[in-house]
């Protein structure tokens, strides 16, 4: 979807980037980490939106319609709006792939630019990798709910708008959906479509079996029916067989059956006793209706027999967590001058302390069972032996230590624009599918399971963290 999205940001982002021209600073460089913090449901994240991201900074271009408008704010000089007329990217930027599993404090995007322009993407980027970021994950806990059931993505009538509908599909299938019911996002993103018909389509013939004869006469071999029109037990699920009957007896199969409401876990048993006494055992079931990884996992335990999940509203929205509260902070400064600043934002909150420096994050796998053992978060350039024993500790409590003998070192962050410019295609929407998986599988259940999970380790290096505790020191005792 092209669009000019350069003016998706907030008034502030220009504000500062007038400052910082008047004082002189446009040659500065400085490095922003975008990443999320820890709360009480948010424990790990799937990473999502980069593709956008990308596209949205390589197509920063202020057209004369937005210096128009901009001028008659009143707020910016002539001077200020020929330096936005002539605005490109020019940066690096750095990033851990699409379906990455990440952790709070870990850099899901670094920005190593010229300052203006590093402040600028602030706010879309933002945007889009929060809203991404946080439907992927929402999807993933919902599929993992699933043990290996397929799920459709149903949520674009809920969404908060076209965009989040449409990018929340996309995101939906990278944390593990399997379709989704959004046409146009199917026909962007080359995603799986799905579906079958509504209640209004059984109320507007005579009779429910005559709604299900014409269905089935339109989609003979995709036969799915809605049951719960009038009567599950009773109507549905008997009309849906009779016409089962007629569609093999013309030599179809048909589908399944789909419920959208009632007590799933009882109407699928009985569904399911039902369509196997008739002769067919391999007919689907299919649920619907206000579902989440937790009512999922709660029929999951109750026995259910339900083979496809459609899950709309509370995937769509997020519906426990509606925001990721991903933050964008600024780690190091290269004035125009030379030299690096390293740049820490201190406060009374320790979650909310910054962590310094132009960094990498190495994840650690035991080689042995081929796990993902725990996060390191280093000064960039930062190299570790792996003939050697790794000692690793957490960045708050230093007494809580690990070592590890027989591990590997993958490194998360790639180099994804250099100079403003891709450093390679980036992968098509079903290899970075595929990529979520293997990443979701090389973690243990304890760390995805929904309640009390095992809380995985991300630590700093031993530099890292001395830099961090001198910078912390050293402000305290400045502003003391």
């Amino acid at each position: 979807m092209e669009r000019n999205l350069t003016l998706l940001t907030d008034l502030y982002q220009l504000t500062m980037m007038n400052g910082y021209l008047q004082s002189g600073k446009e040659r500065d460089v400085a490095v922003f980490d975008l990443f999320f913090r820890r709360n009480n449901i948010l424990t790990y994240s799937v990473a999502a939106g980069l593709e956008q991201a990308i596209e949205y900074i390589r197509g920063i271009r202020f057209e004369e319609s937005d210096i128009a408008y901009l001028r008659s704010l009143q707020l910016f000089d002539e001077s200020f709006l020929a330096y936005l007329r002539a605005f490109r990217f020019t940066g690096d930027v750095y990033a851990v792939p699409e379906g990455t599993v990440v952790f709070p404090e870990e850099p899901i995007i670094t920005v190593k630019a010229p300052l203006l322009e590093a402040q600028f993407i602030e706010t879309a980027l933002l945007n889009i990798v929060n809203h991404q970021t946080l439907i992927a994950t929402k999807s993933a806990k919902v599929a993992y709910a699933a043990k290996g059931d397929a799920v459709m993505e149903f949520g674009l009538r809920r969404a908060q708008g076209p965009d989040a509908g449409i990018y929340g599909a996309r995101a939906s299938v990278i944390g593990g959906c399997r379709s989704t019911s959004d046409v146009l996002a199917g026909k962007l993103f080359a995603i799986p479509v799905a579906g079958t018909h509504a209640h209004s389509w059984v109320m507007n013939f005579s009779s429910e079996l005559e709604a299900f004869r014409a269905y089935a006469r339109l989609f003979p071999d995709a036969c799915l029916l809605l049951v719960d029109t009038y009567d599950t037990l009773k109507s549905g699920v008997p009309n849906a067989i009779r016409v089962f009957d007629e569609l093999r007896a013309a030599g179809h199969e048909p589908k399944g059956i789909r419920l959208d409401s009632g007590d799933l876990a009882y109407l699928s048993k009985r569904a399911r006793e039902m369509l196997d006494a008739a002769g067919y055992p391999d007919a689907i079931i299919c649920a619907s209706g206000d579902l989440d990884e937790y009512l999922i996992n709660s029929l999951k335990n109750q026995g259910a027999r339900i083979d496809l999940w459609g899950v709309g509203t509370k995937l769509i929205t997020s519906a426990d967590m509606p925001a990721l509260g991903g933050v964008y902070k600024l780690s190091a400064l290269y004035p125009a001058a030379g030299g690096e600043i390293p740049k820490i934002k201190i406060s009374d909150n320790s979650d909310k302390i910054t962590n310094p420096c132009f960094k990498d994050v190495y994840r650690i796998y035991d080689r042995k069972t081929g796990k993902a053992e725990a996060d390191l978060i280093v000064l960039r350039g930062e190299t570790i032996d792996e003939s050697q024993p790794l000692t690793v500790f957490h960045p708050k409590e230093t007494w809580k230590r690990t070592t590890f003998t027989d591990y590997r070192i993958r490194p998360l962050t790639e180099l994804v624009l250099r100079g403003g410019e891709l450093v390679r295609p980036l992968p098509a929407l079903s290899k970075i599918c595929a990529y979520a998986e293997q990443e979701k599988a090389s973690f243990w259940d304890e760390y995805k399971r929904p309640d009390n999970p095992h809380v995985y380790k991300v630590d700093l290096s031993q530099r890292l963290f001395d830099i961090k505790n001198r910078m912390i020191a050293e402000i305290r005792d400045s502003h003391g």
